[in-house]
């Protein structure tokens, strides 16, 4: 123990020697080092902690570090930002319920983003000409998202727990690594659907039939992988059902010529992000046996996605023309187009870091085409 306490004060003192004496581009770091510097002499009666100890002090003193809380050091004007990550916030909660805010990804909002999305621009299309949508059905979609986003991950690691404990990238999720049984997962599955249904009783009794239908879908998806090459395509109707049911919570029932092309239209956006995703995981996949798009279609990848992209544009453009949008919708439309063409044609998908980045960034082509529904309503 005090040698590994030695080497870490150590290779600490190292570090922030080099930025002293390096070139950093990080103005913060290097007053770190100077501060860290001036206080190196302060000694406690053990000798082995005092660097640690003030490396510790210096940090907070110079409010690099808070618990929960990364601290942003900005170059406009010398301001600084407070900005709280999902990590964090899980990584500050008390340690027997973290494993069970991992078990529901709450530490990767990513998911609960493309669940909820769809919701949106089905509410918003929703809107009476010139007014904002619904915020309260904003709000319980939100909810809603998360909480069933979290369930279906929950489905997702009971059925593949066997698999996740292969696969490095997986085998630390709480019920592979046994930090969750079995049954207390099931017991929480239990109080995820209880909640999801108490949202889904907000909603009118054709809204509530219809998400209730959705059900089955949640359950099997986890299977596909196992069966077919097309999970990708079982994720897309799950994912997109909100496309269907923010229409009808606020309407009260689905106008088809609307709501069909726009899930339509997310189900083939989902078919892209997730292939993207799938390229990440196509060794592991091989190795355990499960399928993909990614695996079936390998180095056609691109072809497809850019297939997928012209029927999402497709059923975008008829979804707007039944719903009478006006032309900041088909603007952003026409960025939409750009910003899949630049997706498909920048893709490396040998490089998992770049498929991760590609992936994560359909939050924002989400958040833009929600943007383009509102003010398209808004013109009107």
């Amino acid at each position: 123990i005090m040698f590994q306490a030695k080497l870490t004060s150590q290779l600490t003192l190292t570090a922030l020697k080099r930025i002293q004496h390096g070139s950093c581009c990080y103005p913060c770091l290097t007053k770190l080092s100077n501060s860290f510097h001036q206080k190196e002499g302060m000694r406690t009666n053990d000798g082995l902690r005092s660097r640690p100890i003030v490396l510790t002090r210096v940090l907070y003193s110079q409010r690099v570090i808070r618990p929960s809380v990364r601290l942003l050091q900005t170059q406009h004007n010398g301001r600084r930002s407070f900005s709280v990550s999902a990590a964090s916030i899980v990584n500050s909660a008390p340690a027997h319920v973290q494993p069970y805010l991992r078990l529901m990804r709450l530490d990767k909002p990513i998911g609960t983003w493309l669940l909820y999305l769809p919701c949106t621009w089905s509410i918003a299309l929703a809107a009476e000409p010139g007014q904002l949508p619904h915020l309260g059905m904003l709000t319980l979609f939100g909810v809603g998202s998360l909480v069933m986003r979290g369930a279906g991950c929950t489905i997702n690691d009971m059925w593949d727990k066997d698999f996740d404990k292969k696969v490095s990238r997986t085998a630390t999720r709480p019920v592979a690594s046994g930090e969750i049984s079995q049954m207390q997962a099931l017991v929480f599955l239990g109080g995820q659907l209880s909640l999801g249904l108490g949202v889904l009783l907000c909603l009118n009794y054709y809204s509530i039939a219809l998400g209730a239908s959705s059900l089955l879908l949640v359950i099997t998806y986890p299977l596909m992988k196992r069966i077919t090459y097309w999970p990708q395509l079982m994720l897309g109707l799950v994912f997109n059902w909100g496309t269907l049911l923010g229409w009808s919570a606020v309407k009260g029932s689905c106008d088809w010529s609307i709501c069909l092309p726009l899930y339509l239209s997310g189900v083939m956006w989902t078919l892209m992000y997730d292939t993207i995703y799938a390229h990440q995981d196509k060794e592991d996949d091989i190795k355990v046996g499960v399928k993909s798009t990614a695996l079936k279609f390998q180095e056609q990848t691109k072809p497809w996605l850019s297939g997928f992209s012209v029927a999402m544009m497709s059923g975008l453009v008829v979804a707007g023309i039944n719903a009478n949008q006006t032309l900041p919708y088909y603007a952003v439309l026409t960025t939409v187009g750009i910003h899949l063409t630049h997706q498909i044609y920048t893709l490396d998908i040998n490089k998992p870091e770049d498929c991760w980045k590609k992936f994560v960034s359909n939050r924002n082509l989400g958040l833009l085409l929600f943007l383009g529904i509102v003010t398209g309503s808004l013109w009107k």
